[in-house]
């Protein structure tokens, strides 16, 4: 059996849930969903005290972000606009940081497509 694999993104968790359930309901089974970022790590666990200098790099601080790879990562980070605050990104689409991925029988591939787009997904 042929599947369709789909991605959509959506700017909440909230509205990737009413999609799973509306998918579910309609019988689709294979949906996951997860949070995504432009930068790796699960972000700040602490407060950070910018005064105190006590912050590994501007992009952990401001991107909530972790650059195991190292230094070199952390400083390209802190050249984005989203770290300096300096730009407006402008562009409500690149703001979906939750995914909805799921697979579908090719046949019904069109129906979970409208099912996510009712919801908000941009796939």
């Amino acid at each position: 059996m042929k599947e369709r694999n789909i991605l959509a993104g959506f700017h909440t968790e909230e509205d990737a849930k009413k999609a799973e359930k509306a998918l579910r309901q309609a019988g689709f089974s294979v949906i996951q969903i997860d949070r995504i970022g432009q930068f790796p790590g699960d972000g700040n666990e602490q407060i950070l005290n910018p005064i105190s200098g006590d912050f590994p790099s501007l992009g952990n601080l401001t991107l909530a972000a972790d650059f195991p790879s190292g230094r070199d990562a952390s400083v390209m980070a802190a050249v984005d606009p989203d770290a300096s605050g300096m730009a407006d990104r402008g562009d409500d689409n690149l703001n979906r940081s939750v995914l909805l991925t799921a697979v579908v029988p090719e046949e019904q591939g069109d129906l979970a497509t409208e099912i996510i787009r009712s919801y908000g997904g941009m796939i």
